[in-house]
């Protein structure tokens, strides 16, 4: 095969993918509830990024954002959401800068948000946030608090904020009390106008449904069901980034 023709082969196959991609972007996520992926909510820094071509993202939170439990940090739902927004919107350029370790409080990870927002112009904060406090029974004041003031700083900083709360988890449920502090991050996210990613449900909806456990997955497939974990995941953060995106595209201009 000529280089010519390895070439075009090479491209076809590129297209391809990127048209999968994309249609996947699109779709209910894994079968996800279709009331789990709303309401849109408008992000107009992230449309106008889009638009001008190149895209600043922040994503904090437990070192799953790093790709902890998967086959790697290409399969960890950031990335793989990188990969859904460039097939997306076409030229489009994704910085991705990826902040997280076990253990992280609400107060840990916006102060890693502060640092980057400091460090360069970003227009999109995705921050995965309170499970350690429903694990720890932390004071939820202080939570509310602390998402208040953070979501507070990311608009200040031109940046469009989007929560995520905490991941499904039967031993979670049994062992503490979630509720009160995913009721603060739903609060906390209608207060600043931000999308919530209800992680919780959505994770919750895909294990009723047996299309992905991770908890009860056997020893030897954990590593590709959290791979599949992290992919839907992927797919539904990307609905609703999309939807935001399209919304504040419509919206009248000032």
């Amino acid at each position: 095969m000529n280089r010519l023709r390895r070439a075009s082969v090479l491209l076809l196959v590129l297209a391809s993918a990127a048209a999968a991609a994309g249609a996947r972007a699109d779709e209910v996520a894994c079968g996800a509830p279709p009331e789990l992926l709303e309401p849109g909510v408008p992000l107009p820094a992230t449309a106008r990024a889009i638009s001008a071509g190149s895209l600043r993202v922040v994503v904090v939170g437990s070192a799953s954002v790093l790709g902890a439990g998967t086959s790697g940090p290409a399969a960890a739902w950031p990335a793989r959401l990188e990969a859904l927004l460039v097939a997306r919107y076409a030229g489009l350029k994704v910085e991705t800068v990826l902040r997280g370790a076990p253990g992280l409080t609400a107060a840990d990870s916006i102060a890693m948000v502060r640092e980057e927002l400091r460090r360069a112009p970003t227009q999109l904060v995705l921050w995965q946030t309170g499970a350690v406090e429903a694990a720890r029974n932390l004071d939820l004041d202080e939570l509310a608090t602390t998402l208040d003031m953070g979501l507070a700083r990311i608009g200040v900083a031109g940046a469009d904020a989007v929560l995520i709360d905490p991941q499904f988890s039967r031993f979670l449920r049994a062992n503490a009390n979630v509720e009160p502090y995913r009721e603060a991050m739903r609060l906390a996210a209608a207060a600043h106008n931000a999308p919530l990613v209800r992680r919780y449900d959505l994770m919750h909806a895909w294990a009723e449904a047996e299309k992905v456990d991770l908890e009860r997955a056997p020893r030897p497939a954990k590593v590709a069901v959290a791979d599949r974990l992290n992919d839907c995941l992927a797919q539904a953060i990307a609905a609703l980034l999309i939807r935001g995106i399209e919304e504040a595209k419509a919206q009248p201009r000032p």
